[in-house]
C-alpha cells in the first residue's frame, strides 16, 4: 500500500482550546504512581533496545525522568535527548546535540533505537527518523501537532519570542523564516513526506488537549493513532500512555511496502476541517 504523505504545513493558527484543563497534570502525575503499569506489572519485558526521549517546547529532559526510570525497569536502555532547553532552532538541535545522542545509543546497543517525543519533541523525533531511517526502529509522538502548528494563542506568542531570540543569536546562521512553518531548512523538509515503511509509527493524542488542536496530532490511520484521556502535558505521565508504549515497543516492524516518494506534497489524509 502506498505510504501516506503528511501535510505538516497545512495550517498555522490559533487553536480553540482551554489551557485551564492543563492544571489537572498534577493529578495525572500522582495517579501514574498508583497504577500497576508504572511498576511494570503486566507489561511486556524490554529487549535491551535503546529508547531516546525528547522533551517538548520549553521543556528539558528533567520532566521525562519518570518515563526514563520506567523504561529502565522494563528492560530497555533509555537515553535522555541531551538537547537542553527545547527553545532553539530544531535543525541546530538535531545537528549539534541530538545526533550525538542517537550515535551513542546505536553504538552502545548495536541496533536501531526507538524514539519517543512529547509535543514539539515528537515533531523533532519524526524529523530524525526521516533523516536517519537506518538508525530508528520506531517513532512515538505524544500530543505532537505534526500536521500543522495550530496551538493555543499563548504558545504562539511564546514561539514568536523564541524565534526572535534565535534570529538575534544566530543571525545568518539560520534561515530568515526559522521557527515558522515557512522555513525551508532540513528539519521541515524532512517532515514533508511520511516515514520509511520499516519504521513503526505511534501517535498518541487526547481530545481534551489544552495546548494544541488534537486533530493535528494524528495520521488518520487507525493502526497508528491511539486516543487516551488526559491533558497535553499529562500525556508524558498518563498510565494509558505507558500501557500503549509498553505494547508498541515490542510490536513487530511493519510489513514491507512501496518506497516512500521523496518529495511528493499531495496528502492522502482527509484534510482537517476547522470551524470558526
Amino acid at each position: 500500500m502506498p505510504q501516506q504523505i503528511i501535510q505538516v504545513r497545512a495550517e498555522h493558527g490559533e487553536a480553540d482550546v482551554s489551557m485551564w484543563s492543563e492544571a489537572l497534570v498534577a493529578a495525572e502525575m500522582l495517579l501514574l504512581r498508583l497504577t500497576p503499569i508504572y511498576y511494570g506489572f503486566g507489561a511486556p519485558k524490554g529487549d535491551g533496545s535503546g529508547v531516546v526521549l525528547i522533551p517538548g517546547f520549553l521543556g528539558t529532559d528533567v520532566y521525562l525522568m519518570e518515563m526514563y526510570a520506567w523504561l529502565l525497569r522494563l528492560g530497555y536502555r533509555p537515553y535522555f535527548s541531551g538537547i537542553g532547553l527545547n527553545a532553539e532552532c530544531p535543525n541546530l538541535l538535531i545537528r549539534r546535540r541530538l545526533n550525538a545522542t542517537l550515535d551513542r545509543a546505536v553504538r552502545e546497543t548495536g541496533r536501531a533505537v526507538h524514539v519517543i517525543g512529547h509535543s514539539l519533541g515528537g515533531i523533532i523525533a519524526r524529523a530524525v527518523a526521516h533523516q536517519r531511517p537506518g538508525d530508528v526502529a520506531s517513532v512515538t509522538t505524544l500530543a505532537s501537532p505534526f500536521r500543522g502548528t495550530v496551538v493555543h494563542p499563548n504558545i504562539l506568542r511564546a514561539a514568536e519570542a523564541v524565534r526572535r531570540r534565535i534570529l538575534s543569536q544566530h543571525g545568518k546562521g539560520v534561515l530568515p523564516d526559522c521557527y515558522t512553518g515557512r522555513c525551508s531548512c532540513d528539519f521541515l523538509d524532512s517532515l514533508r513526506t511520511d516515514l520509511e515503511p520499516h519504521i513503526r509509527q505511534t501517535a498518541i493524542y487526547t481530545r481534551t488537549d489544552g495546548i494544541v488542536d488534537w486533530r493535528y496530532c494524528i495520521t488518520g490511520r487507525p493502526d497508528v493513532d491511539f486516543e487516551v484521556p488526559g491533558t497535553h502535558i499529562g500525556l508524558a505521565f498518563s498510565p494509558a500512555t505507558y500501557t500503549i508504549l509498553a505494547r508498541r515497543l515490542v510490536a513487530p516492524a511493519p510489513a514491507a511496502s512501496a518506497p516512500v516518494a521523496k518529495r511528493r506534497r499531495a496528502s492522502r489524509i482527509k484534510p482537517v476541517t476547522r470551524t470558526a
